[in-house]
C-alpha cells in the first residue's frame, strides 16, 4: 500500500478530510441506564407517570409558573461522564462538582455553586462474618453525592449498598416533609446515612468486645492481626464519619438564603447523631490502640515464660551431660572406675540432681 507522501496531492487532501471511523468505545450509554428513579413532586405529593430528566424539569417549571411548589428528584447509580454531563447540562450543575460525582473517592464535604449545594456523604455497610479471625473485611464504604437546587435534587450513588429506595418510599408517604422542598430530601438522605453509622458502630462494638475478651484471657493465644484488621476498619469509618461533622455544622449556620429554618432544625438532630457516631469511632480507635499494646505485652510475657522453661530444661540436661562428659574422657586413673557399683551410683546421682533441679524450678514457677 503506498505511503501518505506517495499519494497525489488531490488524494492527500481527501485523506486529510476523510472522517475517522467511529470508535466502538465512544458509544454513549443513555442516561436511563444509570437512572434509578425520577419523580416529580408537587405540594408534597408525587405525580404519577414516568419522566426523563429533561421532561421532569420541564414539568416542574410548568407547575411553578402556575403558582405551585414543585421539584424533581433524580437518582443515579454510578453514571459515566457522558450520562452525568447530560444531567448537568439540563440542571446547570457546576463542572467541578460533576467531575467529583463521576470519579467518586471524595471526602465528606459541602460546597456551594451559586444556588446549588453539593453534599458528599460516605456510606458504611457492615459485612457479616462468623468471627474476626475469619473475616477479610468488616466494613465496606460507598458514596452518595447530593446536588440540591431550588427545584431539583440529584443524587449520585457509588457502591452496591446504601440504596435510597427506602428513603424515597418513606418520604412519599410523608407529604408534610416533602412540602418543605428539595432541602428536606437532602436532610432525609443525610439522616438515613448517619443512622447507619450508629447501627454499624453498635455491631463493631461487639467485635471489639470479643477481641478484648480474647486479649485478656490468660489461656488464649492472641492473634494481633485480627486487632490490626479491626483498627484498619475503624480508621476507614473515621474517615467517613469525622469530616461530615464540619459539613453538617455549615448547614446549620450558613446558606440561610437557601435552607429554611424548619429544615435546619431537622439537620441539627442529624448533626448530633453524627457527633455521637464520631465519638464512638474515636473511642474504638483508642481502645484498639490499647489492645495492641496489651497484646504485644502479652506476647512478650509469653516469650519470657517460654525462655524460662527452656533455660530450666537446659540446666537440668546440663547435669547428666557434665557427668557423662567427665567419665567419658577415658583416663586410666579416675576415681571409682574399678568400683562395682560405680555405674549405678553415677546414674542415681544424675537422677537425684535432675529431680532436685526440677522440684526447685517447679517451685519457682519456671516449669
Amino acid at each position: 500500500m503506498p505511503s501518505f507522501r506517495a499519494l497525489p496531492p488531490t488524494l492527500r487532501s481527501a485523506a486529510r478530510t476523510r472522517p475517522a471511523e467511529p470508535d466502538a468505545k465512544a458509544i454513549h450509554v443513555p442516561v436511563a441506564r444509570a437512572m434509578v428513579d425520577c419523580g416529580v413532586y408537587c405540594d408534597g405529593n408525587r405525580l404519577p407517570g414516568k419522566y426523563t430528566h429533561a421532561a421532569a424539569l420541564e414539568k416542574v417549571r410548568e407547575l411553578q409558573n402556575a403558582g405551585q411548589k414543585a421539584f424533581v428528584w433524580i437518582g443515579l447509580h454510578e453514571p459515566d461522564e457522558f450520562q452525568m454531563q447530560a444531567v448537568a447540562d439540563v440542571f446547570g450543575l457546576h463542572e467541578l462538582a460533576v467531575e467529583d460525582a463521576v470519579h467518586a473517592h471524595q471526602r465528606p464535604k459541602l460546597e456551594r455553586y451559586d444556588k446549588t449545594l453539593f453534599l458528599v456523604l460516605k456510606t458504611i455497610n457492615y459485612v457479616e462474618h462468623e468471627s474476626v479471625a475469619l473475616a477479610r473485611e468488616i466494613v465496606e464504604t460507598g458514596e452518595i453525592m447530593i446536588f440540591v437546587g431550588p427545584d431539583f435534587v440529584v443524587t449520585v450513588r457509588h457502591g452496591e449498598h446504601g440504596g435510597l429506595a427506602g428513603v424515597r418510599k418513606r418520604l412519599d408517604s410523608s407529604p408534610a416533609i416533602l412540602k418543605l422542598g428539595p432541602f428536606a430530601v437532602m436532610h432525609a438522605i443525610a439522616d438515613h446515612v448517619v443512622d447507619s453509622y450508629l447501627d454499624v458502630t453498635d455491631l463493631m462494638e461487639t467485635d471489639i468486645d470479643s477481641m478484648e475478651e480474647e486479649v485478656f484471657s490468660p489461656r488464649m493465644q492472641t492473634n494481633i492481626e485480627c486487632i490490626y484488621l479491626l483498627k484498619r476498619e475503624v480508621v476507614e469509618m473515621r474517615r467517613a464519619v469525622a469530616p461530615l461533622t464540619l459539613a453538617l455544622s455549615r448547614l446549620l449556620t450558613d446558606h440561610n438564603d437557601l435552607i429554611s429554618v424548619e429544615v435546619r432544625r431537622y439537620m441539627r438532630d442529624v448533626h448530633d447523631h453524627n457527633v455521637q457516631a464520631s465519638d464512638r469511632v474515636t473511642s474504638y480507635d483508642e481502645m484498639l490502640s490499647s489492645l495492641v499494646q496489651a497484646a504485644l505485652g502479652k506476647v512478650a510475657m509469653q516469650q519470657n515464660v517460654d525462655m524460662r522453661k527452656i533455660s530450666a530444661w537446659v540446666a537440668i540436661a546440663a547435669v547428666p551431660t557434665a557427668m557423662a562428659g567427665i567419665y567419658g574422657m577415658n583416663f586410666e586413673h579416675m576415681p571409682e572406675l574399678k568400683w562395682t557399683w560405680g555405674y549405678p551410683a553415677v546414674l542415681l546421682l544424675m537422677a537425684t540432681v535432675c529431680f532436685g533441679l526440677y522440684r526447685t524450678f517447679r517451685h519457682n514457677d519456671w516449669l
